[in-house]
């Protein structure tokens, strides 16, 4: 019985995102980088804050358990930093982990706009972590309601910028080790089994070209935090070794090339 109830409470976690319209094509993340930052519980926690100060404290807090991501494989979790650009009513706010003094690694990136009065919103992961078009989208919601969208969109606002670096950082965080990926997801359920948000790859929000934002990589990103290993029946595994795909638009039509994909078998 228990057995079965377990089973029915996994169904219940998978399909939890794929509750949307016919038009949202659902996609799963790229590498085991990205189980250490579930986008879906990060899109809870921004509607629920207050501003993007609370934003960035309640998505390192350790009691939440949302932040789980360790770039650099040293088994202590990144702070993640929060950074706003903004031009007229576009917002983007980037997710950010300082890897050295010079080093940075963006996660994520949440965009925002208005026009008129209404409001979109998507998060886009970074390509190197959760795979090309890979967005996280509201499902038919007013987000105008939102405490953080009304306070973004003040009559007299200033961009939101952390004021931690590398070596710097809040008194209340301490560095902390990562949790398996089982436990984790125990941790975000609370956010994750919510219908206010789902996958998809499709973008909800047109690029802002007025907003100056350059994506930042580092190279001390682990490389091994992008193996995914699978259990055969028999007892083998298969390791798969995933890379960025590019994408390229030639005439209308969009070709997707995968590099460097690797297969190895023990």
């Amino acid at each position: 019985m228990k057995i079965k109830t377990m089973i029915l409470a996994l169904l219940v976690l998978t399909t939890s995102y794929t509750l949307a319209d016919p038009d949202v094509t659902v996609v799963a993340p790229s590498s085991a980088a990205a189980e250490g930052l579930d986008l879906m519980a990060v899109s809870e926690l921004f509607k629920e804050s207050e501003n993007l100060e609370a934003f960035e404290r309640s998505l390192n807090d350790p009691d939440n358990g949302i932040n789980n991501l360790d770039l650099d494989g040293n088994g202590d979790v990144d702070f993640i930093r929060v950074v706003e650009e903004v031009a007229g009513d576009s917002h983007v706010i980037i997710l950010q982990v300082a890897l050295d003094v010079d080093e940075f690694q963006d996660v994520a990136t949440i965009e925002v706009e208005k026009t008129g009065s209404d409001y979109n919103m998507q998060i886009h992961g970074h390509e190197l972590i959760y795979g090309p078009d890979y967005y996280i989208v509201p499902t038919h919601i007013h987000i105008h309601a939102w405490p953080i969208i009304s306070w973004i969109y003040r009559p007299v606002y200033r961009p939101y910028r952390s004021t931690f670096y590398f070596g710097f950082y809040p008194r209340w965080w301490r560095p902390y080790h990562p949790v398996h990926v089982s436990v984790y997801r125990t941790r975000t359920v609370h956010y994750t089994t919510h219908n206010t948000f789902v996958i998809t790859k499709n973008r909800r929000v047109v690029p802002v070209k007025r907003v100056v934002y350059k994506p930042r990589t580092s190279n001390k990103v682990n490389k091994n935090l992008y193996m995914k290993k699978t259990t055969r029946a028999n007892g083998g595994k298969v390791t798969k070794k995933k890379t960025v795909s590019k994408t390229r638009v030639k005439k209308g039509k969009k070709k997707t090339t995968k590099i460097n994909k690797k297969r190895n078998k023990k």
